[in-house]
């Protein structure tokens, strides 16, 4: 199962590196990975997807406080959370097709962000699933790049990670 973990640690050199070789060393996957300084700059907001069962996402939970940089570990996914993704593709398009991947875009309320005589950047925002299903919608035309940040992510309502 997909798990959505949001930790806030603290903004120092090394910090980083430390739990993501927690992670090499026990041979956890990362799929993403997504890290920022808050409103408070001497904390930051790690977001990472993982898959496991219940049971290892447990553990890595446990090794993650383990940590003397981690303050505090969530998994978003027990409970109502918001999620994004940023996403730009960089489509080659000309002729008919132009219209055809601006009318994609509009679809997804994505934003064309750069334009040349050949192709269009898109800059699409949302989940996993809106931004998969926009790459597919983009079948007929030809995808020269990708560029996706990994998913933010927040518990919805008075629920925050912050102290």
């Amino acid at each position: 199962m997909r798990h959505i973990l949001s930790v806030l640690m603290e903004n120092e050199a090394g910090a980083l590196a430390r739990l993501v070789g927690l992670f090499a060393q026990r041979a956890f996957n990362i799929e993403s990975l997504n890290v920022a300084p808050t409103e408070d700059d001497s904390l930051s907001r790690l977001t990472l997807v993982t898959k496991g069962d219940d049971q290892v996402v447990e553990q890595i939970t446990k090794q993650l406080n383990k940590l003397v940089e981690v303050i505090k570990v969530v998994d978003l996914t027990e409970g109502a959370h918001i999620e994004r993704g940023l996403m730009l593709v960089k489509v080659r398009a000309a002729g008919a097709l132009r219209e055809e991947v601006k009318r994609s875009a509009d679809i997804f309320r994505a934003a064309i962000i750069d334009v040349t005589a050949t192709t269009y950047t898109i800059q699409v925002t949302g989940n996993e699933d809106k931004l998969n299903a926009f790459l597919e919608a983009l079948s007929g035309a030809t995808i020269m790049e990708v560029a996706r940040t990994g998913v933010s992510g927040v518990a919805r309502g008075e629920k925050t990670l912050s102290l």
